[in-house]
């Protein structure tokens, strides 16, 4: 039980730094700590997983270019304004219901979904963060809080449950439509550190859902 636990706060752990990296802009501080510390083991640690060396790589690599972009900080601002904050037509909106929901407007079905299941599990929208409950950020950060939810119950035979339903979220709430996400980050992000982001991102999901279905057998 202690390794699962420990593995399950490590998965917890990575959605929530994609959570973070999708709900707002990075920080001069956030920027220092992606090239050096702890975030520098972090990523090699990942890069280790055969399944997300390509892109964790990619993605390192994008973090190397920003020391010789000039104003890092405010060009990433606007990589991220410019991708996440915009239009259909211009950026990559990180909402579910702009890819699979039935009006392509917001608001749509994976939002309503979405506050079903956080009112199901008694997950809350944090209420500095006022968005949709079907933006990328809110979506990964409820997959943390459900991974952790499976380290609270009393054995691994306990957890089962909610292991199939962390399985079953990211089949049918990301997946679903973070590769189309991903392809429109990739499309418009010129100089390529979001759309990496997602790719990691996207490469992280399939890789877990391996993970979840061998604790299923």
């Amino acid at each position: 039980m202690k390794e699962f636990i420990a593995f399950n706060e490590q998965r917890a752990e990575i959605y929530w730094w994609m959570s973070s990296l999708f709900a707002r802009e990075l920080t001069e501080q956030d920027i220092e700590q992606y090239r050096g510390g702890d975030m520098v083991t972090f990523l090699s640690g990942l890069a280790m997983t055969p399944d997300l060396k390509e892109p964790v790589e990619a993605f390192r690599d994008a973090i190397k270019r920003l020391e010789s972009r000039e104003d890092a900080q405010l060009e990433l601002a606007a990589d991220f304004c410019g991708l996440f904050l915009s239009t259909p037509k211009s950026g990559a909106l990180p909402y579910a219901s702009m890819y699979v929901g039935e009006s392509g407007l917001m608001n749509d079905k994976p939002a309503q979904e979405m506050n079903k299941l956080m009112e199901e599990y008694g997950i809350a929208l944090r209420k500095e963060f006022n968005e949709p409950a079907d933006h990328l950020a809110i979506e990964l950060d409820f997959m943390g809080n459900l991974i952790i939810m499976a380290n609270q119950q009393g054995s691994k035979e306990q957890a089962e449950p909610v292991m199939q339903a962390q399985l079953d979220f990211i089949n049918t709430m990301l997946l679903n439509w973070l590769p189309a996400f991903s392809a429109e980050a990739k499309q418009r992000d010129k100089f390529g550190f979001y759309a990496a982001a997602t790719e990691v991102l996207v490469a992280f999901c399939h890789l877990d859902t391996e993970f979840l279905k061998g604790e299923e057998q």
